[in-house]
């Protein structure tokens, strides 16, 4: 059966090719950009499967129009997709409280404010399935995206305690882990207005591979995430986290190692004390 999804961020890059995945397959779409006639091409491909909407994540008003968008389109909403991120680089030192705020802003608090405004729906309906697109950076933290990094940690929080909280009501959640894939992200890496040269040992070599991850061929393609994403919203029972990528899942699986070790070597070895 059909899905009616919501998905942010569909301009380029993961969503994207989510939306086309989905239109090919006969799913009902609201495909949501800042640039909203980016979507005309998609659009005038599946013009009965797509909607397309102007949508900033980090306007309240916006957000509460794109739902009743979607239910004037196709009647609800059965899957919403927060896709729409972006990287801001720089050290923890070197990233002013206005980028932080930017960062939180797109990040953490556009998805929050978003699915606030699809819940309320989900709770009529007794079902919904809320997407979270977080990061391996949530679990391998990389030198130079502290900002991005910390923004990912509170995404994947909140999703959590979404999961713990509507579950009675029949609504499912998801947190996404993808690795490296073939996006507009390294493009759209947002430098920070201060940069201290103490940190350039650490933080030029990753801007550089950042900046070069496309070019690498082990990236993974888009449509393999759409692939992901399009199965994941039909399952009857979807896991609250999922790796998406081989990549992401060696980090993961190195990452969660290694805080096993570090749990094993500290409190068991009674190396923590409390007195």
């Amino acid at each position: 059966m059909a899905k009616r999804w919501l998905i942010t961020g569909c301009s380029s890059g993961l969503g994207r090719a989510l939306a086309t995945r989905l239109a090919a397959e006969g799913e009902q779409v609201v495909a949501t950009a800042r640039r909203v006639e980016t979507l005309d091409e998609l659009v005038a491909r599946h013009p009965k499967a797509v909607v397309a909407a102007a949508l900033d994540v980090r306007n309240p008003e916006q957000c509460a129009e794109v739902v009743g968008r979607a239910v004037d389109a196709f009647g609800g909403i059965d899957v919403l997709v927060n896709n729409a991120a972006y990287g801001q680089f720089g050290t923890f030192e070197e990233v002013s409280d206005g980028e932080l705020a930017a960062q939180f802003d797109t990040n953490v608090f556009g998805p929050w404010r978003l699915t606030r405004a699809v819940l309320p729906l989900w709770r009529m309906q007794r079902r919904g399935h809320a997407i979270f697109v977080s990061s391996v950076a949530c679990m391998v933290p990389f030198p130079g995206l502290a900002a991005y990094t910390a923004s990912k940690f509170a995404l994947e929080g909140a999703a959590e305690s979404l999961a713990a909280e509507a579950a009675h009501l029949g609504v499912k959640v998801t947190i996404l882990q993808p690795g490296r894939f073939a996006t507009g992200y390294s493009a759209n890496l947002v430098m920070p207005e201060r940069q201290i040269t103490d940190y350039a040992p650490v933080s030029d070599g990753m801007v550089g591979a950042l900046r070069g991850m496309n070019n690498k061929a082990d990236v993974s393609s888009p449509d393999l995430f759409a692939d992901v994403v399009w199965r994941l919203g039909h399952m009857e029972s979807p896991p609250l986290r999922l790796p998406v990528g081989p990549d992401s899942e060696a980090f993961l699986e190195a990452a969660y190692d290694a805080r096993r070790s570090e749990y094993d070597q500290v409190v068991k070895a009674g190396q923590h004390t409390y007195a």
